[in-house]
């Protein structure tokens, strides 16, 4: 499979300070999802049958000896057919690829995965949290829309790099209101964007802006541009007439 890699050989020491920050969110998230009388201390939406899945992920995860991340995940694979734009064929196109709900899942999954600078064009790679499919029409997404930055190819590796562990790790504000994260790949330049549920919400897409910009790094001269899901819907395109630039 294009997205199967060659295991590496040994971590460089960026590799374990990214490791290091994940378990410290971990650490975090096992502290913090029970509070004194050993209830669920997150919202999850007062739905019962969530917390208590959760509380037996965490309950398992704990026991084998992991470090339990607050969401599990998904990576999802499209590979783009040229000329092909029904909604239908795309989505028959997306593939999961795997789960995981561990900083040492994340690790086993993320170093497999082929180095983006090596996936051919068009190609897009999904994170989204479980239980959400990378799809305009999901309930999850319907009503939410993307943050989206474009960049060279030389250093979209290590910005997708950077914002897959700041999701994963939970390092984000307003993270309940993220969906997931997309790279696509293309002829000219990656493209990033950064899925929220509600596009109506200025505060939460402004913050989760200014997050982005500061767990990246972004250099002033990129400029983040928004476009709500439904607005994609209409003119079927992903990055063009955007509606906001910041």
């Amino acid at each position: 499979m294009e997205l199967v890699a060659e295991k590496k050989e040994s971590e460089n020491n960026n590799e374990n300070s990214n490791s290091q920050a994940l378990v410290d969110s971990s650490a975090s998230v096992s502290a913090a999802a029970f509070d004194n009388n050993n209830n669920i201390s997150y919202n999850l939406s007062n739905n019962s049958k969530e917390a208590d899945e959760f509380r037996e992920r965490l309950a398992r995860d704990l026991k084998a000896g992991l470090h339990p991340l607050r969401h599990k995940f998904v990576f999802w694979y499209t590979r783009r057919t040229p000329g092909v734009r029904s909604q239908t064929s795309y989505e028959d196109n997306i593939k999961k690829i795997v789960d995981f709900s561990t900083v040492e899942g994340f690790w086993v999954s993320y170093c497999h995965l082929t180095r983006p600078s090596a996936l051919p064009s068009p190609t897009d790679l999904h994170l989204f949290k479980e239980g959400i499919r990378p799809l305009w029409e999901d309930s999850a997404n319907c009503n939410g829309g993307k943050w989206i930055i474009r960049f060279k190819k030389v250093v979209s590796g290590r910005f997708w790099e950077d914002l897959v562990l700041a999701l994963v790790g939970d390092q984000l504000d307003y993270g309940d209101n993220i969906c997931g994260a997309v790279l696509s790949i293309r002829f000219n330049e990656d493209i990033v964007s950064i899925w929220n549920r509600n596009a109506s919400d200025h505060q939460a897409v402004m913050a989760l802006r200014d997050a982005i910009k500061r767990h990246l790094k972004l250099p002033n001269g990129y400029v983040m541009e928004y476009k709500p899901h439904d607005a994609s819907l209409r003119d079927n395109s992903s990055y063009r007439n955007t509606w906001l630039r910041g």
